[in-house]
């Protein structure tokens, strides 16, 4: 195929590609993503513990495989231990034996002698063996040795394990709390008010950089499903500006999801790459730099995504 149609056909289809992937480019609250960001305060605490919990069952594992081990060495060792000891009992059945054919067989001092010389040697030689086998021991029980301080050096205590244990309950006390607190929603001073009464309110806090109180405002928009695209991306503005970057791209893409036709949809997508690009996820900033550029390339965000774009490369 000519090259120039194949750019042509890449131009053509590359915007509605970027378009698609804008939420997908959205990964806050993913508790399975290696560097996950946007976290409550409740996954944060589950992520801590499941970490915990994670190194204790790797050093559990460990320790079983280590304590297998020892335990196949043990047997080892009795087994040599076992033989020893027959061999020793074999040994004494044979020097009485002797004995007893030296005293009942002995005819001449060269006899005797004889006798004796070939009870020695073969004396010498089972003491050569005992020898041996005595080496293999100790060297098992050095090993075994060795094998005990790895497991001491690496072991779990029972303090440590009934701390991790509380964690774990606490967070479970944590999350029921959190759970009867939503079921039963406490009254705030906003409820006696107008949701355009609060939206005006929220725009005004907004408008002076008081960000505290107006996004208090804007939640409570969010919880009343009042507006809730643009209450999400007010809400993403004011932990942008904060440089809550991770929590911005949060609110920014319930916006994104919930209407993506909106006025300020070119300010929410530069944002977006913007936080990403500040987060460090390097990839999903160029998708959402070359969607604002794709999709409104006349617009001043347009101009300032090609720059931040630039710098990236």
């Amino acid at each position: 195929m000519n090259r120039n149609i194949i750019i042509a056909i890449f131009a053509i289809c590359m915007p509605y590609y970027l378009i698609g992937a804008e939420p997908s480019a959205f990964g806050a609250g993913d508790l399975n993503n290696p560097q996950p960001y946007g976290l409550t305060s409740s996954e944060q605490t589950l992520l801590e513990n499941k970490k915990k919990l994670h190194k204790v069952v790797v050093k559990s594992n460990n320790q079983a495989n280590e304590v297998e081990s020892l335990r196949q060495r043990i047997d080892g060792l009795q087994t040599i231990i076992e033989s020893i000891s027959a061999s020793s009992r074999e040994n004494k059945l044979k020097l009485k034996e002797l004995d007893k054919q030296n005293r009942d067989e002995l005819e001449s001092s060269s006899e005797y002698e004889k006798r004796i010389l070939k009870s020695i040697e073969e004396t010498n030689e089972l003491i050569v063996v005992n020898k041996l086998d005595i080496e293999k021991v100790n060297l098992s029980l050095v090993e075994m040795s060795k094998l005990i301080d790895t497991i001491n050096s690496t072991y779990v205590t029972k303090n440590e394990f009934n701390t991790l244990v509380n964690n774990v309950n606490n967070f479970k006390d944590l999350v029921a709390k959190e759970l009867k607190s939503n079921a039963k929603p406490k009254k705030s001073k906003l409820d006696s008010m107008s949701n355009g009464d609060v939206a005006t309110k929220a725009k005004n806090y907004y408008d002076k950089k008081l960000y505290t109180e107006a996004l208090e405002y804007y939640k409570h928009l969010i919880k009343k499903n009042y507006k809730p695209a643009r209450s999400h991306y007010m809400a993403g503005e004011i932990n942008y500006n904060r440089k809550n970057y991770a929590k911005a791209i949060a609110y920014f893409k319930e916006s994104a999801k919930l209407y993506s036709k909106a006025s300020y949809m070119p300010i929410l997508l530069l944002h977006t790459a913007i936080s990403m690009d500040k987060t460090g996820d390097k990839e999903n900033a160029k998708t959402f730099y070359n969607a604002v550029i794709s999709k409104y390339p006349d617009s001043s965000q347009a101009i300032e995504a090609k720059s931040k774009l630039d710098l990236i490369k």
